[in-house]
């Protein structure tokens, strides 16, 4: 059994869908970002970082892992699905999650938080994330061209970067000049486990999700 703990963000996102898609019992524990449910020292012991996701296996001596890129990985080696033994094959998913991680949800993060959460409206923040936002969903747009899904087949590399990119008309950002991210989006976006793993936790609102994000920024 894996301990799971999360929140409704996209990084919290990337690791409910890997569950969901890879078919692995999990107990949810749902933090509660604005009131600093992370910061713990409970928690602390999971992830000295004190962000989410974070996962415990209960059935590799209370393994613990953070950092949701390391726990695709994790997931995806226990299940020995969605990352391919195939050297080159591996290494091509990796770069794509590698990608994720160092541009796609640093950038889109960036602009959340200026756009919505920040004291102060900064324009000249808010135009250089939403443009290297753009930016980056255009790299993906052009090697969606070529290729189903990221790394060919479906895999972790796509579970790490959907729940950032299907945010991007809320960051005053707009998908509709980019054909093929349109078409990878709507196809991972049909797919049963995702569906089911954005609902891990529940949403909330957008007054709720601004309010607790507003707490953290602040503090």
């Amino acid at each position: 059994m894996l301990d799971f703990y999360t929140a409704p963000t996209p990084n919290g996102y990337k690791v409910a869908i890997a569950l969901e898609e890879m078919q692995l019992p999990y107990t949810l524990h749902a933090l509660d970002l604005g009131e600093q449910d992370q910061k713990k020292p409970e928690f602390l012991a999971i992830n000295p970082n004190g962000r989410i996701p974070a996962i415990v296996d209960r059935y590799a001596d209370d393994f613990a892992v953070f950092e949701s890129g390391a726990i695709l990985m994790y997931l995806a080696e226990k299940s020995g699905k969605f990352l391919s033994p195939d050297r080159k094959v591996r290494s091509i998913v990796l770069q794509w999650l590698m990608f994720q991680m160092s541009g796609v949800g640093p950038m889109m993060g960036q602009a959340a938080v200026f756009i919505n959460y920040f004291p102060e409206k900064l324009p000249s923040a808010i135009a250089r994330y939403q443009n290297e936002t753009r930016r980056l969903l255009g790299v993906l747009n052009q090697r969606l061209a070529t290729v189903e899904y990221l790394a060919g087949d479906y895999s972790i590399a796509d579970m790490a970067t959907w729940p950032w990119v299907q945010i991007a008309p809320k960051l005053d950002v707009e998908v509709g000049e980019l054909p093929h991210l349109q078409r990878w989006l709507k196809a991972i976006g049909d797919r049963p486990a995702v569906q089911k793993g954005m609902q891990v936790p529940p949403h909330y609102s957008d007054a709720e999700r601004i309010a607790r994000a507003s707490k953290i920024v602040t503090k």
